[in-house]
């Protein structure tokens, strides 16, 4: 009981409870442990995967508690081994730590793992987990899953949009300049925030998420969904004990976000509706996936996409992207500019490929062998998404020589195995040239390298967000030079990382800009 007391103390702001209340709590928590030991005693006879050893009521919780779970997990699996079983109170979860057990559950036993634990942000952000990325495997998945991967993020799809990137690629450049006549730093870490939010919204939604003047209606929604979608919530540890959250205000909270951006999508999709409507639609290879899935849903292509199906998808496609790529523009900045000698190699290389010319185009992009090394390294070292997007098994699976229950949650730790000595040399160092004159590559055939996942649930938005990353980052290099900010140097700059919807820096990125004359 000691443990759980300490837990509720250490997360007292957050939980915001009277102490009436807890007390409360804990008297129900103590009623229902019996037949949660019950419950427990059904799965003796089978063979688990090794698990930390855990308490009534709260599993492992006071193992897992730290800022970081990814390297908490980490060093857990080191002792437990690459299959491992904790419980995130009420809820087990296997975690999943080396690369021959990823290849064996997203290869082997790929079916097994194909739904995922629908979380509380996820169910009310999602419009009741009816997107991709959380909707139950199925007919519905199936088709769905089709028609993005066909339609919305195929590699035609993605080479039309790249007039968006062009665009706002140019806007974030003048922003930079201006710095530079100015003098000083740039909150760089900001800047690529507002330039992935804006190419994602516009791609999805067909309007930026923040003008030039700084304001923006979905901007700032955007921000709160962006803020509360990795909210801790106690009824996703603890299903019995749910109404903790509302009780709390949590739940009130993510309500209200939600009703905003309803509303905002509505509005959306009623103005896309009304242009094509009036004869004033945009041409085929500027459509925006608002545009898109009208059309589809028009033509009578997919007849479960309803209006709040419609909803689910674009936000799906918001979330999974715009945060997830920022955080890697980030960290490819910040490790090019903790290493002056890889950061001079990468510029000289855009600017060779380069040229005189104005502008960066995307055959140039293909010509930079040495800046996809880069991205590579800091997609394989600072893993956006540490432990993917969870699974939960639809089956009983064995695997490992362990038997996994079926509505088991999974997570497969991508940090730990993309740091894994056995596959990788020198795995805590940046090393870029690694990937030079190597097959290795992260669309899911090697699952020593899996940033994005692989089999049937892996990240369908992967060429889209590479598409961003790389042009960006080419723009960037070429364009400016890079220096940090008086009275910081290399060895000094803070690489700890901070927890969200993706992993990122705890401290934005701050450097000083020089601009480059061709």
């Amino acid at each position: 009981m000691a443990p759980l007391v300490s837990f509720l103390m250490q997360n007292w702001v957050e939980l915001d409870v009277t102490p009436l209340q807890t007390g409360l709590w804990l008297c129900i928590l103590l009623l229902l442990s019996v037949l949660l030991l019950l419950k427990l005693n059904r799965r003796k006879n089978l063979t688990l995967p090794p698990s930390p050893p855990k308490l009534p009521i709260i599993g492992n919780l006071h193992q897992l508690l730290g800022p970081l779970l990814h390297r908490t997990l980490q060093g857990l699996s080191k002792k437990y081994g690459p299959l491992m079983l904790v419980h995130f109170g009420q809820s087990p979860a296997l975690i999943v730590s080396s690369a021959d057990m990823a290849r064996e559950m997203m290869k082997t036993h790929d079916i097994g793992f194909l739904n995922r634990p629908r979380h509380t942000t996820a169910k009310i952000f999602l419009y009741n987990c009816t997107d991709l990325a959380f909707t139950p495997y199925g007919e519905y998945w199936r088709q769905l899953r089709k028609l993005c991967v066909v339609e919305l993020l195929s590699i035609k799809r993605v080479q039309s949009f790249q007039y968006v990137r062009e665009e706002e690629v140019v806007v974030l450049m003048n922003k930079i300049r201006g710095s530079c006549y100015k003098g000083g730093s740039v909150n760089l870490s900001a800047m690529l925030v507002g330039v992935s939010d804006n190419i994602a919204s516009r791609c999805i939604l067909g309007r930026r998420a923040e003008e030039e003047n700084g304001e923006s209606k979905f901007g700032e929604i955007a921000k709160k969904l962006t803020s509360q979608f990795a909210s801790l919530c106690i009824g996703d540890m603890f299903p019995s004990f749910g109404w903790v959250d509302v009780v709390t205000g949590l739940i009130g909270r993510l309500k209200a976000t939600f009703k905003e951006l309803d509303a905002f999508l509505d509005e959306v999709i009623e103005e896309h509706r009304i242009e094509e409507r009036d004869g004033k639609g945009k041409q085929s290879d500027k459509k925006d996936f608002v545009d898109i899935l009208l059309q589809l849903h028009r033509d009578g292509m997919f007849e479960e996409l309803n209006k709040d199906n419609l909803k689910a998808i674009l936000m799906d496609m918001y979330v999974g992207g715009a945060d997830t790529t920022s955080t890697t523009l980030e960290w490819v900045m910040t490790e090019l500019i903790k290493n002056p000698n890889l950061l001079k190699r990468a510029q000289q290389e855009v600017r060779t490929v380069v040229g005189n010319k104005t502008k960066i185009d995307v055959n140039d992009i293909e010509k930079m062998e040495y800046v996809k090394c880069v991205i590579k390294e800091s997609l394989r070292l600072r893993a956006t998404a540490p432990l993917l997007v969870g699974r939960e098994t639809t089956e009983n699976v064995k695997m490992g020589g362990y038997e996994i229950p079926a509505n088991t949650r999974v997570y497969v730790n991508a940090w730990a195995i993309q740091r894994d000595s056995e596959h990788w040399e020198r795995p805590e160092e940046f090393i870029p040239e690694r990937f030079m004159n190597n097959s290795i590559d992260f669309k899911g055939q090697h699952f020593q390298f899996i940033p994005f996942g692989a089999g049937r649930r892996g990240c369908p938005g992967m060429t889209f967000g590479v598409a961003v990353i790389e042009y960006v980052t080419a723009n960037l290099l070429y364009w400016f030079d890079w220096k940090l900010p008086a009275g910081i140097t290399e060895d000094k700059l803070d690489m700890t990382e901070a927890n969200g919807i993706a992993i990122h820096r705890s401290v934005p990125l701050h450097l000083v800009p020089t601009l480059y004359s061709p």
